[in-house]
């Protein structure tokens, strides 16, 4: 088995979509706060797909750790 890059566009696809800059240029209280709110909506997507998971509701579960990706990308992107 290869191992897997370190690279950063590798390990968070979004910081090469413009937008990602965008985020990046945000004043740094903003961007604080934006990281917060991202950081709790990662927690509790985590837990949603946990409990999908533990009911045997595979499908959900695999929205919500989705979902909990995609928010730890962001909130990786944007924290200051």
């Amino acid at each position: 088995m290869s191992e897997r890059s370190n690279s950063p566009l590798v390990r968070n696809p979004l910081l090469s979509l413009n937008a990602a800059k965008q985020l990046q240029g945000l004043p740094p209280d903003a961007r604080q706060a934006l990281a917060a709110m991202l950081r709790d909506m990662r927690d509790d997507a985590r837990r949603r797909a946990q409990e999908c998971w533990r009911k045997h509701k595979a499908p959900m579960a695999v929205y919500w750790k989705c979902v909990g990706v995609y928010c730890n990308h962001l909130y990786r992107v944007v924290r200051p």
